[in-house]
Formats: structure tokens, sequence, C-alpha cells
């Protein structure tokens, strides 16, 4: 039954090469694009720098974006500040040894809030090539690598203005690979051919900062890739662009990723006004319920009617996910980056403190099972596949920082 719930939630996926399976975290927000685990793995519930370390490798540079996982790699996006370089590093998932880093770009860096990073956006691999996405000397711009790091095409998408930095990840989808570069001077969404990088499609959006992702749900009866934020939640067709409908229920800025309880999509966002909203995905734009609780940054989990989050600034919420209704709230302490990740019923969570969170995603009471300390820093999500957590943290010595890669499991 694991394998036959896994492949109906990889949506239009379509790979070649290896076999993607749910032994992978291969993209953002793993296979089924919600935060969601292959069910079944035995992990863990406490760790630390010296318990249940698999193996650990140092990364160089800083970067936010997560690490994804596919066969015998774990990948990431980093950047190197002093020298300028934003690159690729591949890791083997069995050692931690380093297998290959590539340059994607060198020089012309732009500015970036301070608690931003030059490689925020998460890789993505469909097992034949890694996609990957930063902005560049004025420019959004997305690059294809081959399995062996090799740079297999790169194309501009776009003008970008930073305003606070970037970090929207790539989404492979079929044939094509759907990438967002929302921003004050030029925002588009656009669809690009994997093979080649040859534009498909491309939508332009309103001149507003902006952070999402690219989702595509599985929503009211038919597949729609959903962008919140600009002041809108939009659904396009994922193929073509054609936008199927559009409405006023997003703030100007969210980083958050969408999700779905297969009738409603799920906006939230933090400026210029805290909300968190819930729409029928049906075309009809309506609003089914809001509340203004700030989850900003840290993408949400949706499982069996209730809807969990994690605030900005540490609570942990549980409301149902049809009406709104707050079933607990609790807080966890910190500030969070991270997005929850969901195994079965238990449900991750890290501060950027470095304390990472385990509780039971249990509609009727918060249940903190564990608190674990690992590094000094933590931006990134937890990618979780066959039994492990790959975490990307950083270790502090006064004015020194040292980005680190942990494989954590039994």
């Amino acid at each position: 039954m694991k394998n036959l719930f896994f492949a109906f939630l990889f949506i239009g996926v379509s790979v070649s090469g290896d076999t993607l399976h749910d032994k992978d975290w291969p993209w953002w927000r793993g296979p089924s694009y919600s935060g969601v685990a292959a069910s079944g793995q035995d992990l863990p519930l406490r760790w630390s720098s010296t318990e249940k370390v698999i193996w650990k490798s140092p990364v160089s540079g800083r970067g936010h974006g997560s690490p994804i996982v596919f066969g015998d790699q774990v990948l990431l996006c980093s950047a190197d500040e002093k020298k300028q370089v934003q690159s690729v590093y591949c890791y083997s998932r069995t050692l931690g040894k380093l297998l290959w880093e590539t340059a994607v770009h060198r020089g012309k860096f732009m500015k970036r809030n301070k608690k931003a990073s030059q490689a925020s956006s998460t890789p993505a691999c469909d097992g034949e090539r890694v996609y990957v996405s930063f902005v560049n000397g004025g420019a959004a711009w997305t690059t294809a690598l081959s399995l062996k790091g090799e740079i297999l095409w790169q194309t501009r998408i776009t003008d970008y203005v930073v305003h606070q930095a970037y970090g929207a990840s790539p989404m492979p989808y079929n044939d094509l690979l759907l990438v967002a570069a929302d921003n004050k001077k030029a925002g588009v969404i656009a669809g690009l051919r994997k093979k080649t990088g040859e534009i498909v499609w491309k939508s332009k959006r309103p001149k507003m900062p902006n952070y999402a992702s690219p989702i595509v749900v599985n929503a009211a009866g038919k597949e729609q890739l959903i962008l919140t934020g600009c002041e809108l939640v939009t659904a396009f067709d994922p193929l073509t662009g054609k936008i199927l409908w559009e409405t006023k229920g997003a703030t100007t800025e969210c980083v958050t990723s969408t999700v779905t309880d297969g009738r409603h999509v799920y906006s939230s966002g933090g400026y210029p006004k805290n909300h968190v909203s819930a729409l029928l995905a049906d075309g009809s734009g309506k609003i089914v319920w809001e509340n203004r609780v700030r989850v900003y940054v840290p993408s949400m989990v949706v499982r069996q009617g209730y809807l969990y989050a994690v605030a900005d600034a540490g609570i942990a919420y549980c409301w149902k996910s049809d009406t709104g209704e707050e079933q607990w709230k609790a807080r966890l302490g910190g500030t969070h980056s991270s997005s929850l990740t969901l195994v079965d019923d238990l449900l991750y969570a890290a501060n950027e403190e470095g304390n990472f969170f385990v509780f039971r995603a249990n509609p009727k009471a918060f249940e903190l099972l564990a608190t674990n300390k690992l590094g000094d820093e933590t931006f990134s999500s937890p990618a979780i596949a066959g039994n492990r957590l790959y975490l990307r943290v950083a270790h502090r010595d006064g004015s020194l920082r040292q980005e680190m890669l942990y494989c954590i499991g039994k």
C-alpha cells in the first residue's frame, strides 16, 4: 500500500535514467511537493552532533537552500561571498564524501537582506539532470547539470531586482521545469523544456517582491500550478501557463509553498500583514477561512483533515483544514525559517538556533516527543529518505562560521 500511495502522490512527474522512488527526496518539499516523506521509516527521535550521526561533511560557503537526495547523491547549493561563486555540491549518500562541485556563476553578486543568502533555492533532480536557480548580475537564471556535475544548459529567465533575496526553487513537471521569479522589475513564472532549457511558456507577474516557489497540487479534480503572493493566489495550467483562476487571497510577500487537502489550497504570508487563508480550488476564488497568524517563512503540512503550521515566532498550530477552527497551539520557542516535514504522524521542525523539534501530528492535543540540538544555526529544511534525515546546519566559533551537512539515522 505504501508504494501505491506514493505513486498517487507523484503529480505529473516523468523521470528517466535512474528510478525515482520513495527512498529519494528529489526536490523542494520532497517527492509529493508537500513536505510529506515516505511512510514506515525508522528514524531516531533524538540526536545530537555526536549521537545518531551516520556521517557529517563540511559545506563551503553559505546557503539556506535545503539538501535533496537522489540515488547515491545528496545535493545542495551554496555561495562563497568572498570569492563570489555560486555553486552546486554533490556528496555520496552512503559515505558523505564530496563527489563533485560545480561553479554555476562567478562574480556579479547582488545585494541581499543581511539574514538571507546568495543560495537560498533548493535544487531538483529528475533522475537525468540536476536543476538549480540563482539570481546573478541583475537577472534570474536557471541551470541544468548532468549527474556528474557538467553544465548542460543555462537560461536567463528575467530581469531581477533584489528586495530581500531570492529563494524560489525549480519544480519538474512532466517534460517541463517550472520556475518563478517574482520581483519589483519584471516578475514572471515560466515553464522550461527540461532537455534544452527553452522557455515553452512565460506569464508576467505583478511588479512586487515575492519569494514563493511554484507548486503543482491535485485539487478540485485537476492538477493546478499554484503561486501565492503579489497580493494574489493564482492557479495556472502547468503545461501551458494559462491562468485557470486568480483571486485576492494573499499578502504582497509570501515565502511558503502552498499545500492542499484536495478541496482547498492554503496561502500564508507576513508582509504587509500576517495571514493564513484557505481558498476553494474550484475557481470560485472563495476564501473559506482566514486568520492573522504570521506563518511567513515556514511552509505548512496537511494531514487527515487538519492543517499544521509553525509560525515564525516559534508557536505550533493545528487547525481544522476545512473550517480553520483552532485545535491547539503550543510554544516551541525561537525564530523559525525551516519548513515542517511529516513522516507518518511525526512532525519535524527546526528553529534558527539549531533546535530540532519532533511532535505528534495529533489534532486532539500537542505532544512534544523530543528536542534536539544540532549546530548553532539552521535555515534550511530537512530532507528525509531511506530511514535517514539530511540536515544542513552551521556551527559558530566566535566570528568563524562553518556549515555542515549531517546524515542522521539509527
